[in-house]
C-alpha cells in the first residue's frame, strides 16, 4: 500500500469537506496565453506541411534550400537546422506523421548519406550520389558535429531515448574515432572553434546522460587545449566571434567547467582564473552600452571587427549564468540581468540579422532561456512583441524564407508555446484546440477550450534535466527547452477539475504519464498543486 504524506493526509480531510475556492485572475492569465499556444502550434504545423510538400519526390528528404541548392541534402543544413524541428514539432502536433514519416527520413538518410560509417556527407537528389568525390574529413566532421549538437542534442534533451538519441551517440563516437589532430592533450577532432564549442556542449552533457568516463575524457582533452595551452580563446584569439558559428567555444567551456565542479572540483579549480579571465575580458571589450554583445571582436586590443549586434546574445550569457551558478560570481549574474531589463526600453522593434526570422528566433530564444532564471518582466513583453514580429514573416505555405534556417522558427515557437503553457500539452492534438498556464505560489492554473468536443490526455512536464539527461544542476544550455512546472514521479500531486466536487490526489507519475481529458465547446478549468515547502 503506497504511504500517504502528511500533506496529502489533510488535504483529503479538506477535501471531503469542502472545495476550495481560487481567485479569478490566474484563470484570466491563463486563458489569454491559450491564444498564442493554439497560434504557435498551428504555425509550426504549417511549417512542417510546408516543406514536407517540397521534400524531394524520389528520397523523400529534405532539400537544403528551395531555391538556390534545392538538389542537395546537406547535414549540417538540413539535418542540423530543419528536420529536428519537424520531428519536435509533430510529436506534439501529429502522432502518426511523428512515428512514420520522421522515422523513415531518419532511416533513408542513414542508407543514403551515410559515408564514413554513420557519418553522413552531402548528397545531390538527381545523381543519386554524393556531392563530392572525394571524402574530406573536416567536411564531414563539420557536418556531423552541426547535426549532433543543433539537431539530435535538442530532440534528446526534451524527447529521451529515441532513434534520434541513438542517431546521436553513434555520431558522436565515430567523430570521435577519427579524431586526427595532434595536441600535448590528447587527440581532438578539429581545430575549429565552432566544431570543438559544439563538442564540448555535447559531451558535457552526454556524459551525464550515459555516465560513460569517455565523453568527459574527450571534453578534457578540449578543455585543456583552450584553457591550458596557447589557443586561450580571449589571450590567444585573433578573431573571437560572440554570435553563432563561433560563441558556442565559450559557452561549451562553461558546460564542461559546470560539469567539473561535481565530477572533477580538482580540475575545476585548475580552470577557473582562466575561465573567469576569458570572461571578464568579454565583458570588458565585447559589449555596447547596453550589455549586448558585438558579432565578433578582437579580445588582445579590444577592436570591435564587426560592430552589428549578436542575436545569439543569449548563448554567450548562457555561459555566464552557467558559472554565475557554480561560483557565485555576481557581475557574471548581473550581466544577464542588464541585457534583460535593457532589451524592451532599448530594442522593441531591432532587426535582427537585418531582418532574418532566423535571427528574431535564436533572439527570442536567448531572451527566454535567461528569463526562466531571471523572470524580469519587461522582457516578458519584448518576447511577446518578438514573437508576433517573428510570426508575420511566415508565407502562406507554411514555409517561412524558403531556406534551412526556417527550422528555427519552429524550435523557438515551440519553446515559446512551452512556456505560455508551462510544458502542458493535449494529445491528439486538433488546431481548434486552445490550452494556457499560470503558476502562482506553486499552484498550476490552467485553462482548456475546444470549438467541438475533444476526448483525449493532458500530459504535465517534468524535471527533464535530471530525470532524463541525468544533469547534477539546470545550468542554461544552447537549444534547451527550459522547464517551467516540473513535476517529480514520486511526489503527490492535488488535481481539480472545475465542476467536480471532489479533489483528486496523483502521482507526479500519473501526471507525466498523461489524465483523461474531455472538453466541450468552451473554457474548462484545471488545477493542480504539490506538497508547499
Amino acid at each position: 500500500m503506497r504511504r500517504i504524506s502528511p500533506w496529502v493526509f489533510w488535504l483529503l480531510l479538506v477535501s471531503c469537506s469542502s472545495v476550495p475556492e481560487y481567485p479569478e485572475a490566474p484563470f484570466q492569465e491563463a486563458e489569454s496565453k491559450s491564444h498564442f499556444v493554439r497560434e504557435g502550434l498551428s504555425r509550426c504545423q504549417r511549417f512542417v506541411e510546408g516543406w514536407l510538400a517540397e521534400s524531394d519526390p524520389g528520397t523523400g528528404l529534405i532539400p537544403r534550400n528551395l531555391e538556390r541548392d534545392r538538389d542537395l541534402w546537406v547535414p549540417n543544413d538540413s539535418a542540423a537546422d530543419n528536420y529536428p524541428f519537424m520531428v519536435l514539432t509533430t510529436f506534439y502536433t501529429d502522432e502518426a506523421l511523428f512515428r512514420g514519416r520522421m522515422v523513415d527520413i531518419l532511416e533513408t538518410e542513414q542508407k543514403l548519406t551515410n559515408r564514413l560509417g554513420p557519418l553522413p556527407d552531402t548528397y545531390r537528389f538527381s545523381e543519386g550520389e554524393f556531392r563530392y568525390e572525394q571524402m574530406d574529413l573536416d567536411r564531414i566532421t563539420f557536418g556531423a558535429s552541426e547535426y549532433v549538437k543543433d539537431g539530435l542534442l535538442p530532440v534528446t534533451e526534451l524527447l529521451g531515448p529515441t532513434p534520434w538519441s541513438k542517431r546521436l551517440l553513434e555520431m558522436l563516437d565515430e567523430i570521435w574515432a577519427q579524431a586526427s589532430f595532434d595536441t600535448p592533450y590528447g587527440p581532438i577532432v578539429s581545430e575549429s572553434a565552432e566544431v570543438n564549442g559544439e563538442m564540448l556542449q555535447t559531451l558535457s552533457r552526454i556524459y551525464w546522460m550515459t555516465g560513460d568516463e569517455k565523453y568527459l575524457e574527450w571534453a578534457l582533452r578540449l578543455g585543456d587545449y583552450y584553457l591550458l595551452g596557447n589557443h586561450h580563446p580571449t589571450r590567444d584569439f585573433e578573431s573571437l566571434r560572440l554570435r553563432d558559428h563561433g560563441c558556442e567555444v565559450v559557452s561549451g567551456l562553461c558546460e564542461l567547467y559546470a560539469t567539473l565542479s561535481v565530477a572533477n572540483p580538482e580540475k575545476q579549480e585548475e580552470y577557473k582564473p582562466l575561465l573567469h579571465e576569458m570572461l571578464d575580458r568579454i565583458l570588458e571589450v565585447g559589449r555596447n552600452s547596453d550589455g549586448l554583445f558585438y558579432n565578433v571582436i578582437d579580445p588582445r586590443d579590444g577592436t570591435i571587427l564587426n560592430e552589428a549586434l549578436a542575436d545569439t546574445f543569449g548563448y554567450t550569457l548562457n555561459g555566464y549564468y552557467t558559472v554565475y551558478l557554480v561560483d557565485h560570481v555576481e557581475r557574471y549574474r548581473a550581466a544577464v540581468i542588464q541585457v534583460l531589463e535593457a532589451l524592451e526600453m532599448g530594442y522593441p522593434d531591432y532587426s535582427w540579422e537585418e531582418g532574418s526570422a532566423d535571427g528574431d528566433a535564436d533572439a527570442i530564444e536567448s531572451a527566454l532561456n535567461l528569463y526562466n532564471r531571471e523572470p524580469i518582466d519587461s522582457s516578458a513583453h519584448w518576447i511577446d512583441r518578438q514573437i508576433q514580429t517573428m510570426w508575420s514573416k511566415q508565407q502562406p505555405s507554411g514555409v517561412i524564407e524558403g531556406w534551412h534556417g526556417d527550422g528555427n522558427f519552429a524550435r523557438t515557437t515551440l519553446m515559446y508555446v512551452l512556456w505560455k503553457s508551462a510544458g502542458v500539452y493535449l494529445k491528439p492534438w486538433r488546431d481548434d484546440l486552445s490550452w494556457g498556464a499560470t503558476i502562482q505560489d506553486g499552484t498550476l492554473f490552467l485553462s482548456f477550450a475546444a470549438e467541438g468536443p475533444w476526448k483525449g490526455r493532458v500530459f504535465f512536464d517534468f524535471d527533464r534535466h535530471r530525470t532524463g539527461m541525468k544533469l547534477p544542476f539546470d545550468w542554461p544550455r544552447i537549444n534547451q527547452f527550459p522547464e517551467w512546472y516540473p513535476v517529480k514521479k514520486d511526489q503527490d500531486y492535488s488535481l481539480h477539475l472545475m465542476g467536480e466536487d471532489r479533489i483528486r490526489i496523483v502521482t507526479g507519475s500519473e501526471l507525466i504519464d498523461g489524465i483523461d481529458l474531455e472538453l466541450q465547446p468552451g473554457e474548462r478549468r484545471l488545477v493542480v498543486s504539490g506538497p508547499k515547502g
